[in-house]
């Protein structure tokens, strides 16, 4: 969803720049792109070591709760698609194909984004805190998704932007189509890099599945 459907990671800089200045710290380039498709305990974990800090639970549940406050307003408010991607969706659903969105935002912000990005495109949604901690990059994400859509993920095709996110869906099984958002994603096993989501229909996802399978 961030940064593949919907150009939110740039939001995401807002409150998480804003953190670290609140715990005295300045958030690296470097530590910034490592959180891009992660989860939340991750995040968490480059946030307060940016500062040099050793966090309590107590902590890191005050810093999600601000995270989360912050975010969701900006969610409500500021949220725009990236190239293509309401077109891709549309497109994706009339062919029938099952289809479902897995991300590592958690459950609460994902209800704000979907009035956005359409739940109807959706017929599972998986989020990061449904997967028993076993969140991007290992596979359980994927995996779970091809479970409730009742199909085998070696037959699916995932869409992702991050290395994160592409290691998990490559782990689960899946081909991926990479559209790159803030990080660049190298090339590799079962994946076909794109420069946008532009003109990305079944036809553009068969070929992805074809060409990962050689």
């Amino acid at each position: 969803m961030d940064g593949t459907l919907l150009d939110s990671e740039k939001l995401w800089d807002l409150p998480l720049y804003e953190y670290a200045a609140k715990l005295g710290a300045e958030l690296s380039a470097e530590t910034r792109a490592a959180m891009v498709g992660s989860n939340i305990p991750t995040t968490m974990a480059l946030l307060f070591g940016a500062a040099g800090l050793e966090p309590t639970t107590e902590d890191i549940r005050d810093a999600m709760v601000w995270i989360d406050q912050r975010m969701a307003d900006l969610f409500r408010t500021e949220l725009t698609f990236r190239p293509g991607a309401p077109e891709a969706l549309r497109a994706v659903r009339d062919s029938g194909v099952p289809t479902a969105l897995v991300t590592s935002t958690e459950r609460p912000l994902v209800e704000i984004a979907l009035d956005t990005v359409g739940r109807e495109f959706f017929d599972v949604v998986v989020c990061g805190d449904e997967v028993d901690g076993l969140n991007k990059p290992l596979p359980e994400p994927y995996l779970r998704a091809a479970r409730l859509l009742g199909v085998d993920p070696r037959a699916c095709v995932a869409v992702e932007d991050s290395p994160t996110g592409t290691a998990s869906a490559v782990a689960a099984g899946c081909s991926v189509l990479v559209v790159p958002c803030e990080v660049e994603v190298e090339p590799g096993e079962r994946r076909v890099l794109r420069d946008s989501l532009v003109g990305v229909d079944l036809a553009v996802l068969s070929g992805v599945l074809a060409a990962a399978s050689r």
